[in-house]
């Protein structure tokens, strides 16, 4: 399975040889659209969040947002890095940048997620 995207503007992909456990970050476009990324609030490990839930928080010089979790399910770790560098969300937010992974409840939850190409004409109907 790829990536899939949220109308919120997070992505999530299945994390390699860890069946069930997926990647959660913010799109390039999210972070294009809040800036300097200056702090990041992570949920903690072990943490139950719900799909369409608020499960991390993202600011910058310009705004404040919540990142949602696109699946129901357990975090299962997350990215320290973040603490420190915040600002890896805005060179990498689709590799280094991730936010949280996930055990997933329920993966037929991804169905009513975007592919790369619906999620492009979405964010270009935006303009």
């Amino acid at each position: 399975m790829t990536t899939k995207y949220t109308e919120t503007h997070e992505w999530v992909r299945p994390l390699a040889n860890a069946d069930g456990v997926y990647t959660v970050g913010i799109t390039d476009y999210a972070q294009q659209q809040l800036g300097e990324i200056v702090y990041v609030e992570l949920p903690a490990p072990d943490a139950a969040v719900a799909a369409g839930a608020d499960a991390a928080v993202v600011e910058s010089v310009k705004a404040a947002g919540d990142v949602k979790s696109p699946l129901a399910g357990t975090v299962t770790a997350v990215n320290e890095t973040l603490s420190d560098a915040p600002e890896t969300v805005n060179s990498d937010p689709e590799g280094d940048g991730w936010f949280y992974q996930i055990r997933a409840e329920d993966a037929t939850q991804l169905d009513a997620l975007m592919d790369a190409d619906s999620y492009q004409k979405f964010v270009a109907s935006l303009a």
